[in-house]
């Protein structure tokens, strides 16, 4: 008998989890968690979602800074939100900027959502990818999971219900 498959919420993370400040972000000083990320993040993992980010990281290729910096902070992003109670499974970013590289694991495509459903058993049926940007909702739509555009620092709380299925949309 196959095991249960997990739901999941997929996160984009400019715009979503942290301030988007219209420039690249990978320094600690700016970063800044959006409004009401806490109390979103816990409804959805107190309702059972593992939660995953999924992030195109573009600076990295044009040499603005290294994987080392980014992998830097989403440790410090992992880490803080764990002091909260809230578990990030992981952060998967695409290190390629397109002016440099052609890649599939850049959003819209969908190879980073693959490789997480493929990971942690996550079946995208159950599954939501929240994001500010079209390239967010065309990967999700890839990858077979419920895509939601928010607008970039959106409070993630105005989403709860819909995510939930408590909402009256």
């Amino acid at each position: 008998m196959p095991s249960k498959l997990n739901k999941a919420v997929f996160l984009d993370r400019d715009g979503v989890i942290n301030e988007e400040r219209g420039a690249y972000t990978w320094e600690l000083e700016d970063f800044k968690l959006n409004t009401d990320l806490i109390p979103a993040l816990k409804s959805f993992q107190d309702a059972g979602f593992l939660m995953v980010v999924i992030s195109n990281q573009g600076g990295i290729g044009k040499g603005m800074y290294t994987k080392q910096q980014a992998d830097y902070l989403h440790l410090h992003l992992q880490r803080n939100l764990a002091n909260q109670g809230i578990e990030i499974l992981e952060v998967y970013y695409c290190p390629h900027h397109p002016d440099e590289t052609k890649c599939i694991c850049r959003k819209p495509d969908s190879l980073l959502l693959e490789k997480a459903m493929a990971r942690f058993q996550i079946d995208p049926k159950q599954s939501w990818f929240i994001g500010d940007a079209e390239r967010d909702i065309e990967a999700g739509v890839k990858a077979g999971v419920k895509p939601v555009k928010i607008h970039s620092n959106q409070s993630l709380l105005e989403i709860v219900p819909l995510i939930l299925g408590t909402s009256n949309e």
